[in-house]
C-alpha cells in the first residue's frame, strides 16, 4: 500500500516538472503569461475594419451602379459630382444608425469597463481571495511574501 502511494507521488511530481516546463520543478524566468503579438492582440479589430472596408466598396460599387443606370435611363451621362455627395450622405446615414450605436455600445461598455464603474466592479475581498488563490497555487504563501 505504501509503495502505491509513493508511485502517485513520484508521477505528481513528475506531472508538476512537466507542467513547469520540464525543469525539474523549477519555474521559467519571466512573466506567466506573455504577451500576445500585434496582429494577434488585435485581429478582432483587423477582421472588424477588413469587413468595414469591404462592405464600403460593395456599397460604393452598387450605389455607382445604380446611379449609372438612373443617368442613362433619363438620357444623361454618369457625374462624379451629383454621385460623391450622395454616396458620402448615405454613408453617413448608415453608420449614424448602425455603426455608431454599435461601437458606442461596445467601445462604451469596454471603457466603464475599464474605469471600474459600479456595473463592473467587483469587491475588493473577492479580487483579493482570487489573488491569494493563485498564489497558493504557485506555492507562494500570501500572508507572508
Amino acid at each position: 500500500m505504501a509503495g502505491g502511494n509513493s508511485t502517485a507521488g513520484t508521477r505528481s511530481a513528475r506531472s508538476r516538472a512537466a507542467s513547469n516546463g520540464g525543469s525539474g520543478g523549477r519555474r521559467p524566468d519571466g512573466p506567466p503569461f506573455r504577451k500576445p503579438g500585434w496582429s494577434k492582440a488585435y485581429s478582432f479589430a483587423l477582421v472588424t475594419g477588413a469587413l468595414f472596408l469591404f462592405s464600403w466598396l460593395g456599397q460604393f460599387l452598387f450605389q455607382m451602379a445604380v446611379e449609372s443606370n438612373e443617368a442613362s435611363q433619363h438620357g444623361q451621362s454618369f457625374a462624379w459630382s451629383e454621385f460623391l455627395p450622395q454616396f458620402f450622405a448615405s454613408t453617413f446615414e448608415n453608420w449614424q444608425s448602425e455603426f455608431l450605436q454599435l461601437i458606442w455600445q461596445a467601445a462604451g461598455l469596454a471603457i466603464f469597463y475599464y474605469w471600474g464603474s459600479s456595473q463592473s466592479r467587483e469587491s475588493d475581498d473577492r479580487m483579493e481571495a482570487k489573488l491569494d488563490a493563485l498564489l497558493r497555487e504557485r506555492g507562494l504563501d500570501p500572508d507572508h511574501p
